[in-house]
């Protein structure tokens, strides 16, 4: 009888695994050094300065595709709905732009159509309906082909959907493909800002990372009630009632290793025997673990990485919808600042998130929980910066843009957590991003970090560093690969 599978790490990916794997009949452990479950998907409860909380999400906040949410809980014979409590956004975004105008996102088609046809024209909004009609079958080809599956070579590609990704125009650019189809520069960025998730500027990113575009303006945007950090609580609890195991409060240290197999993992707590490990830390942690760096003629590049600020008010800001995207004049140069540079950006793009619109009991009673992204350089880009000094100023700096633009909160903040591209290093995270390795054409697909490690027969790797890549529904998909790698399901 096969032995215990060991997961390193109970973040989305970790969690996804165990749940495969446990529903295959393997035995399970998950050590995670955290208290929680959770991994990226972080959480914080913040004191209000009287009797209560506001209950931060300080990892993702934005959830697309449940039906590819869903599949590690039917692993284990149990569904979404029983778990948790999922509420499709519409809007899914606001966006504002810097001439006072203002185009709300639906991901229903019919009224994004009548959106865009009252807010710019009817020529555009027929256009809108091509570029849907275009991003759908885009997402249809790549699911099964290039998502979710494992790659062993590039030739593992080479298929009938390969040329229909290319007949589709997925390997030009992205900016000039969404381009194609619509021709007002407000809806050219509502559908390809999603590029700077995969680390790349639309006018370099291929085109066939539309695939986000579609997750994000297609298929929905939701929002668990009980905030983000409920999605991998709910995770940990099936797989616990499912059998099993969460070492929390323990850091795995090394690996014990016979000939070219794992045999146990040693942790802070103790050492478990292992007949195969998952290993889901960001990929210089993996490679300190296991002793080596993949080789790769090119060193890796990292996506930019975030600058956050999570606020808690003295009031509500009802004004404000869930996701509101405060998109400068600049477009181009901010890529250019962020991605090559090594600046902050000039003129900022930004996210504004208001989880309290749809959740109100995230905040005490009167009060509300606003969070302001602002993609910035990461630590390799950007060295010199020295964010431990700089955080207060450029704090005011991106709160004094959002009053400028009519989001002014600055006079009612009663609790604040920060996170700068130094915190994410310091929680582990390589180059002071959350974003992790990004998708250039060399590193997408079967060139991305394989979740196999070389040299070891027993060890696999799943999270955003790996295949397939950055994004919620993306990291759940690679625990699922992961688990088919170890065996006992179907790859």
């Amino acid at each position: 009888m096969a032995g215990p599978v060991v997961v390193v790490g109970a973040g989305l990916a970790g969690l996804t695994a165990a749940l495969h794997l446990r529903g295959a009949g393997r035995e399970v452990v998950v050590v995670e050094r955290e208290a929680f479950p959770g991994g990226r998907a972080g959480r914080l409860d913040l004191p209000d300065g009287r009797s209560g909380h506001f209950r931060l999400d300080t990892g993702p906040t934005v959830l697309t595709m449940p039906d590819l949410l869903e599949e590690p809980l039917r692993a284990v014979g149990e569904k979404l709905g029983d778990r948790l409590d999922l509420v499709r956004l519409d809007p899914a975004y606001h966006a504002r732009f810097a001439d006072g105008s203002a185009i709300d996102v639906h991901t229903d088609g019919d009224a994004m159509e009548q959106e865009i046809r009252e807010k710019i024209s009817a020529a555009e909004a027929a256009g809108y309906r091509r570029l849907r009609a275009w991003l759908t079958e885009l997402y249809g080809i790549q699911m099964a082909t290039f998502i979710d599956a494992n790659f062993d070579s590039p030739l593992d590609v080479v298929s009938r959907d390969l040329v229909r990704l290319g007949l589709l125009g997925g390997f030009g650019r992205l900016g000039s493909q969404v381009g194609r189809f619509v021709h007002d520069e407000r809806l050219r960025r509502i559908f390809s800002f999603q590029a700077l998730y995969a680390g790349v500027p639309p006018a370099r990113a291929l085109a066939a990372y539309a695939v986000i575009a579609y997750m994000d303006t297609v298929a929905g945007v939701y929002f668990p009630r009980g905030g983000v950090r409920a999605l991998p609580q709910a995770y940990a609890d099936a797989a616990a009632a499912a059998g099993v195991e969460f070492r929390y409060g323990h850091e795995v240290t090394a690996l014990e290793r016979h000939g070219g197999r794992v045999t146990a993992v040693e942790t802070t707590g103790g050492t478990l025997r292992a007949d195969a490990v998952v290993l889901t830390p960001d990929l210089p942690a993996v490679h300190a673990l296991v002793g080596r760096r993949p080789r790769r003629a090119v060193p890796l590049r990292w996506s930019p990485s975030a600058f956050v600020v999570h606020l808690g008010l003295d009031r509500a800001q009802p004004d404000l919808g869930h996701h509101t995207i405060s998109f400068g004049d600049a477009w181009a140069s901010t890529f250019d600042e962020i991605i090559t540079r090594g600046r902050l950006m000039s003129d900022p793009s930004l996210l504004v998130t208001r989880p309290t619109t749809t959740d109100p009991e995230l905040a005490p009673p009167g009060a509300d929980y606003v969070s302001v992204l602002a993609p910035c350089p990461n630590l390799e880009t950007a060295p010199d910066l020295d964010w431990d000094r700089i955080t207060p100023r450029y704090r005011d700096e991106i709160l004094g843009v959002l009053a400028g633009r009519g989001i002014d909160v600055t006079g009612h903040v009663v609790a604040e957590h920060r996170i700068s591209p130094a915190d994410w290093a310091r929680m582990g995270m390589a180059a002071g991003t959350p974003f992790s390795a990004a998708h250039t054409f060399g590193q997408t697909g079967p060139f991305r970090s394989g979740n196999r490690v070389r040299g070891l027969d027993n060890a696999y790797l799943a999270g955003c560093g790996t295949t397939p890549g950055v994004g919620v529904p993306t990291v759940v998909v690679s625990g699922k690969l992961a688990a088919a790698r170890i065996g006992g399901m179907p790859s």
